[in-house]
This record gives structure tokens, C-alpha cells and sequence, in this order.
């Protein structure tokens, strides 16, 4: 027995400190033909050099859960400067991660630097979230830098491996999203990380561990300290990525839409603006879901629409007219929810083109129709009415209409048309233009 615990003692290899697991294709299942040629080719390339290469982070992660990534993105030991001397079609950009693009045929590839943690030497501001951050380090550094350890896996297209420094594989098989490292401390550090949380726990299907979740409610306010461009940008994925009703439900749990939307709370209180907004969003869903175009003016457009109608009716009873109402109501809305969310000029053009043809869809009167189905955003506008009619708040009847209008050739378009009511103003005007000449019809 003593000689049994011995050779137990001394034949026991020592532990290294973060050493991976080194899964093999057998294991994981995913095939280097799985990885696109432009990536296999760069990351080839880097590895003949005599570096360290992978594909790295989320697209290790979406091929294991069985979806097809967007994006392939590559770490490797070399710097920045040295990929940019290695292929010639190559730029280097950013100035928080100095990163590499590296265009090969149509393809460009994302490659940045093996990076160290942040203690110390990274710049933050006063609530530590880092600011810039281009200190070099080992793979297993960068590994522990990364936020989430699903999103810690490095795939070698050479011999088929899986580097993996925190169990994000078997995280991923129990379907369990754990944070790398203290959560709070990487909350501070990018507050961006629990939205994060939200939409890959939605995306993938995944519980998110409660040491992970539990400091969210209170650190939601953190993300007051982001730009809120990076706001907007982040919350575009969560909304078109394919699963935004669930990422939508998770933000309200986690209190986390006080520093996105915050009028989420008024809209959900009305029964119309709820239903309107599930709607839109599962529609959303469903377009992404089958590799349908989506428009973000249109999605922001049904999110906002409610507080419009409520700001625009406030204007009408303070004695405006409609029109000019509703415009005041709309940059109102746009200019607080701007507060939050840097929505770019492009789509707030598009939102409001899509809010102002309401009322005009409305008027079914004299040849108003045949302009207003000319517009540029007509048929964004169509659709927005439908998905109003669809709530219950607008009458199913116009939008049929509008539907039949559309697909109808001139001469039909033209039949379809209602007189147009003169005012009653101009009628007793015209009837009092000539008094002489009613005399003598008299």
C-alpha cells in the first residue's frame, strides 16, 4: 500500500499554469475545409513565417454549436507591423486594439496581436473601463483577456486542434456561459460585456452562470460611461441577431435597457405598443432567420413609434396642426433616444421617412394615393402600416387597400381613387364669387 501512494506521489506529473486542453478533430468534429480559403491561406502564411496562428473566438464557437460564422477572425504571436510586412494587401487600424486587415481575393480577414491582461498597464478612465490596450503578451494571456470562455478557443486549420485554455468547449456542450476572471472586474473594464452576456446566452441558447449575472442589475449604470456610438453598433447585433425578442426580454430582466431604451418600460405598459413591438421584432427574427434582408431604420422605427404617437397627440392638444406636430414629435424623440444611442444620420432619415408616410397613408382622397406611392420609402412605410394593422392599431381595412392599390395597373390605380372633399369654405366662397350673375340666373 505505502508503495502504491509512492508511485502515486512521484510518478504525478507536475501541473502547468494555464495549460490548455488540446481537443482533437475526432473530439470537436470540426473539419479545416469547414474554414474559408482567405483564412486558411493567411493563417498558412503567418504559421511558414515561423509564427503561432488560429482562428480564434467566436467562429470556433458558432462551428461548434452547428452555425455558420459571419466572421473568421485570426490570433497570432506576430505584431501588427510584422503581418502588415507579410502580405501586401494588408492595412492596420484602430487605436483601442491595434488590429490587421488582410484582404485576400474577396475575403478580408480580421488578425490581431496575442494580447496581455489589462492590470496596470492598460489606460482607463475613472470607472476602470480600458480605453486603450495594445500591450502584447502569450497566447495564454490572451486567452485569459477574453470576456467570455466560450470565446476563448483557438482552432489550427494545420492539424485540426482545438487549443482550449477554460473549458469553453465543455461549457459550451452544458450549455452554461461563464465569464473569464472576477465578473465585476470585467464589467468595469467593458461594460459592453453584459449586453454581450445577453445576446450570446440568447443566441446559443445558453444559461448564464450566476456568478456572471448576479452583478449586472446593479452595474447596468456603467454602460451610461459608453460612447454611445459603441452603444449603437452593439445594439444593431443584439437586435438583428436573429433572436432579438429573447435578447429583448433578457435586457428588461437585467434592468440593462435603462441605458439603451428606456421608454421599453412605457411601451410594454400599453397593450398595443407591446403587441406592436413583438411583432415587429419576431418579424425581425424570422427575416434574419431565413437570410432576408433587414432595414435597422425600420426596426428603430417601431421601437420609437409609440412614444411618437404619444409626444405627437401632447403637440395636436396644445392647438398645432398635425403635420407640423407630428415632425415636432419625432425630433423630439430622436434627439433623447440620441442621448443613448448614437443612431447614425442615415437611419434617422429612414426612421422618419417611414413615421411621416403614416398620416399620408391615411388619405386615400383626389390623386394623393398615386404621390405618395412614388416615395422612396414607400413600401417600408406599406410595411410599417401593416405590422400596425397586424397590432390592432390601425384599421386592417386601409391596409388591404393600399395592398390592392399596389398591385393594380394604372387604369385600375385610377378607378380605386375617391373625389376629394372641397372644404366647405371654398364652396360658400366660390358661391359668393359673382352675386350679379346669380341675380341674372335668377
Amino acid at each position: 500500500m505505502i508503495r502504491k501512494l509512492l508511485r502515486r506521489v512521484f510518478n504525478k506529473a507536475p501541473a502547468r499554469e494555464n495549460a490548455p486542453a488540446l481537443i482533437p478533430v475526432d473530439t470537436h468534429g470540426i473539419r479545416r475545409d469547414a474554414i474559408p480559403p482567405g483564412a486558411r491561406q493567411t493563417i498558412a502564411r503567418l504559421q511558414e513565417s515561423g509564427h503561432a496562428a488560429y482562428v480564434v473566438g467566436g467562429a470556433v464557437r458558432d462551428l461548434l454549436a452547428g452555425i455558420a460564422p459571419k466572421d473568421f477572425d485570426i490570433a497570432t504571436d506576430a505584431t501588427p507591423e510584422r503581418v502588415r510586412g507579410l502580405f501586401r494587401r494588408s492595412r492596420i487600424i484602430g487605436r483601442r486594439f491595434r488590429i490587421v486587415h488582410v484582404m485576400a481575393g474577396g475575403e478580408t480577414m480580421e488578425v490581431s496581436t496575442f494580447r496581455a491582461g489589462s492590470d496596470g498597464e492598460a489606460e482607463t478612465d475613472e470607472h476602470g473601463r480600458v480605453l486603450r490596450d495594445n500591450v502584447f503578451g502569450s497566447m495564454a494571456e490572451d486567452a485569459a483577456r477574453r470576456d467570455f470562455t466560450i470565446n476563448a478557443l483557438y482552432y489550427n486549420p494545420a492539424d485540426e486542434t482545438i487549443t482550449d485554455y477554460h473549458h469553453g468547449v465543455a461549457d459550451l456542450q452544458r450549455k452554461t456561459l461563464r465569464i473569464i476572471g472576477d465578473p465585476r472586474k470585467r464589467y468595469r473594464e467593458d461594460p459592453v460585456r453584459m449586453l454581450r452576456a445577453v445576446r450570446m446566452a440568447a443566441k446559443l441558447g445558453l444559461v448564464i452562470d450566476p456568478a456572471a449575472r448576479a452583478p449586472i442589475h446593479e452595474m447596468a449604470d456603467l454602460l451610461e460611461n459608453v460612447p454611445a456610438a459603441r452603444l449603437f453598433d452593439e445594439m444593431l447585433k443584439l437586435l438583428l441577431s436573429g433572436h432579438a425578442v429573447a435578447c429583448l426580454k433578457q435586457l428588461r430582466e437585467e434592468g440593462l435597457h435603462h441605458g439603451l431604451l428606456p421608454l421599453l418600460d412605457v411601451i410594454m405598459e400599453q397593450p398595443l405598443g407591446e403587441r406592436f413591438v413583438w411583432l415587429s421584432l419576431a418579424s425581425t427574427d424570422a427575416r434574419v432567420n431565413a437570410g432576408k434582408p433587414t432595414s435597422p431604420g425600420f426596426l428603430f422605427a417601431t421601437l420609437l413609434w409609440h412614444e411618437v404617437l404619444a409626444a405627437w397627440e401632447a403637440h395636436k392638444q396644445n392647438g398645432e396642426a398635425p403635420f407640423p406636430a407630428l415632425h415636432t414629435a419625432m425630433d423630439e424623440v430622436l434627439d433623447i433616444q440620441g442621448g443613448k444611442l448614437a443612431i447614425t444620420r442615415r437611419i434617422a432619415a429612414d426612421i422618419k421617412d417611414i413615421w411621416a408616410l403614416q398620416p399620408r397613408l391615411e388619405n386615400r382622397a383626389g390623386r394623393r394615393p398615386l404621390r405618395v406611392i412614388e416615395q422612396a420609402r414607400f413600401k417600408a412605410g406599406y410595411d410599417f402600416l401593416l405590422l400596425r394593422a397586424e397590432s390592432g392599431e390601425a384599421d386592417r381595412a386601409l391596409a388591404d387597400w393600399w395592398q390592392t392599390f399596389m398591385n393594380a395597373d394604372t387604369e385600375a390605380r385610377l378607378a380605386m381613387l375617391t373625389p376629394e372633399k372641397k372644404p366647405a369654405s371654398r364652396r360658400r366662397r366660390r358661391g359668393r364669387k359673382n352675386p350679379d350673375a346669380a341675380q341674372e340666373a335668377s
